[in-house]
């Protein structure tokens, strides 16, 4: 379970402090796929990096009793001055994975070309996203944060990942942040908006997106 427990936080701007996220509830459970939709500047970057634990909450708390993976979509989870396949090499032996098998296994799915075989400096910033996608299905994580990420890929690559996301449903968790009420209402089963600071649980997803096309 990961909850979230009146979460409150704050950023100084122009010798003030600004509340960004304002007395956040939220329970994740095992098995759920929660989308957590909002517009640009709503503080969805903000609640990632707390449920990441990157950084913490000014009131409240972060509750995390599942292992997490990285926040997804960005450049999170990747070495820079690495390949691609260096990239996946170097996870592979953290974890234990047979190393060769493992690099053909993501240099078939993420289908970056001759790409794979150069720095993920060089990537843009979709490519990158995809490698870090699909890097995570590497590790059995209880919970997978993703940040806009499949937003990022082109839409096989979002089909593609998320037929493997939901695979994994069973046994682990996902939170997606996003500002896509199409993504959300493909690959989750729960939704809440996140509007002003302020986060509104839904009933169903349906609810949900119907109320976040009227902000």
């Amino acid at each position: 379970m990961i909850a979230l427990e009146n979460v409150w936080k704050a950023y100084p701007l122009h010798g003030r402090y600004r509340w960004i996220l304002r007395g956040l509830n939220l329970v994740v459970e095992k098995g759920a796929a929660i989308g957590v939709l909002g517009r640009n500047g709503a503080g969805k970057s903000t609640l990632v990096r707390l449920l990441a634990q990157v950084e913490l909450p000014d009131h409240g708390r972060v509750r995390r009793e599942m292992s997490v993976s990285w926040p997804l979509g960005g450049a999170q989870g990747t070495q820079g001055s690495l390949t691609g396949s260096d990239n996946v090499r170097f996870l592979a032996r953290i974890y234990g994975l047979p190393v060769e098998r493992t690099v053909q296994w993501v240099r078939d799915f993420v289908e970056l070309g001759p790409y794979f075989e150069m720095p993920v400096a060089t990537y843009s910033s979709g490519m990158r996203a995809r490698l870090v996608l699909t890097l995570s299905l590497l590790v059995d994580f209880e919970c997978y944060l993703i940040d806009e990420g499949l937003a990022s890929g082109d839409a096989r690559f979002a089909e593609r990942y998320g037929r493997e996301l939901q695979q994994r449903l069973s046994r682990s968790s996902v939170i997606m942040v996003s500002h896509s009420a199409e993504l959300v209402g493909r690959l989750c089963n729960k939704a809440a908006i996140l509007d002003q600071g302020v986060l509104t649980p839904y009933r169903n997803v349906d609810e949900a997106l119907a109320r976040y096309k009227t902000l």
